[in-house]
């Protein structure tokens, strides 16, 4: 479906250049299943060696916080969650979404591979435990008595190497009477606008629903229902039960979803394999970009020091003569390098010293809320540049010359 070349793992920063030469890379290539229709990576790498010490904090976007709220607030209703409950978190990261659980009175439980995030989560109250999640884990939480009301899992499903193991551990876990919310990008979004900078070692697996609802029964699992969410790029949001649970019923938005997977054309493997022309045409895109700006004597920055950036500019073979700087509020990222293309990440208060005359925007589903934090560009004439499907600079777009 897309061979993306070999490179790094996307969140493999570094600290200096004398680092470069001990940098690993892996090709970055992904397949689709000719029968269920499901989309991974050929090649795994080591999950210690990309979570172990992960980078990404959640608290870091307030879009992200308010959309873990009104989620949180929706499930207390929805669910009746009370103090006699228990909400579990697969990939809870530094505890952004279980804290308001947490200040309603609800028992929470967070599991997260990495350290990192974990003891940040541990500092604001919210008990975390260092694993990676599967069957094993959830038969001692269950022998401990601590089987789950609810179990939510955010953009998790695509992170997780043995997705078999992963789902038996739910249904494990998971009350007679329990549900589990999974939110994930959905590939069909991810096809229709070209969104392959959403590609990255960390990303095992790529879902549609068709491909979803097929692992979830074979583990004794069936979707309820679905929302539709604008987050990532677009995402769903899926509402799944026990299969012996007969209190609910499928929802038409559930049968909707299907319709518009099967409309276009998911359940099919030539809808896969037209891709890899799309994926060239927005390389071409960007790379025009840079030389028009380096013909023009214009300099250019970027704002989310984000894996599907670095996908993205790895991919192109972009370098800091193409990207000075990129800038990110996560003070974990600055100072260090970009995986592959070394490119330094900085604040954002020195990347509008820099005054660019065009600041990428990588983590482009954030586009709006980093507009707003970089508004004062305007002041010495910059413009904003989004580069997925191709480049857009504000109202100008720029196709391949």
């Amino acid at each position: 479906m897309a061979d993306l070349g070999m490179q790094p793992p996307s969140n493999a920063f570094l600290v200096s250049l004398a680092d470069a030469s001990q940098e690993k890379r892996y090709p970055l290539r992904a397949k689709v299943c000719d029968s269920c229709k499901l989309v991974q990576l050929d090649y795994d790498v080591d999950p210690q060696e990309l979570f172990g010490n992960y980078v990404y904090f959640s608290s870091y976007s307030d879009e992200w916080l308010e959309h873990a709220k009104a989620y949180c607030d929706m499930a207390r209703r929805r669910f009746s969650l009370g103090s006699d409950s228990r909400v579990v978190e697969l990939a809870s990261n530094d505890g952004y979404l279980l804290k308001n659980f947490l200040h309603m009175g609800i028992p929470v439980l967070g599991i997260d591979p990495s350290e990192t995030v974990a003891v940040a989560a541990r500092t604001i109250g919210v008990p975390t435990l260092v694993e990676f999640f599967g069957a094993a884990v959830a038969k001692e939480l269950v022998a401990k008595g601590q089987s789950a009301d609810l179990i939510i899992g955010n953009n998790v499903m695509a992170h997780v190497p043995l997705l078999n193991d992963f789902i038996a551990g739910i249904a494990l876990l998971l009350k007679p009477e329990g549900t589990v919310t999974i939110e994930f990008p959905h590939l069909l979004t991810l096809i229709e606008h070209v969104e392959f900078d959403t590609i990255y070692h960390e990303h095992y697996s790529y879902i549609s629903l068709f491909a979803l609802e097929q692992v979830f029964a074979r583990h004794g699992l069936r979707l309820y229902d679905v929302e539709e969410l604008p987050t990532h790029g677009g995402s769903l949001r899926i509402y799944a039960s026990l299969s012996s649970r007969r209190n609910v019923e499928e929802s038409e938005a559930l049968r909707s979803v299907r319709r518009k997977e099967e409309i276009a054309g998911l359940p099919h493997l030539p809808t896969y394999l037209r891709f890899a022309e799309r994926v060239e045409e927005c390389r071409r895109s960007l790379l025009a970009f840079f030389a028009a700006a380096k013909r023009d004597g214009k300099t250019v920055g970027a704002y989310g020091a984000a894996a599907k950036g670095n996908t993205l500019l790895n991919f192109c073979g972009a370098h800091r003569e193409d990207v000075s700087m990129v800038a990110d509020r996560n003070p974990h990222k600055q100072g260090k390098l970009l995986p592959g293309t070394h490119i330094p990440v900085v604040s954002p208060e020195e990347l509008m010293r820099s005054r660019p005359d065009y600041v990428l925007i990588l983590p482009w589903n954030l586009e709006e809320e980093i507009r707003r934090q970089l508004h004062g560009i305007s002041a010495w004439g910059g413009r904003f540049v989004t580069p997925v499907p191709f480049v857009m600079m504000d109202s100008f777009v720029m196709m391949d010359s």
